[in-house]
């Protein structure tokens, strides 16, 4: 298992991708919105105390908040 925290600034992005692992991710502090490919596009929005589990090979894609985002994460 693999633990971590990251941050990113206002409006980054990260381009569809996919995880040979299950991933828990907890907002900490801002915003990020998630759109989950393969479901009609679902768009899943994460504010501070939020948990989003992503199962291994969920292509998914992310935008993040005008405040930027800290995002605790664990891989297992």
């Amino acid at each position: 298992m693999m633990e971590g925290t990251w941050s990113n600034g206002p409006g980054a992005v990260y381009d569809p991708h996919s995880h040979p692992y299950h991933k828990t991710l907890l907002c900490l502090k801002g915003s990020i919105e998630f759109t989950i490919e393969g479901e009609k596009g679902t768009v899943i929005r994460l504010k501070a105390g939020d948990i989003l589990e992503l199962p291994p090979g969920t292509v998914h894609s992310a935008r993040v908040g005008p405040q930027g985002v800290t995002c605790s994460e664990e891989h297992r």
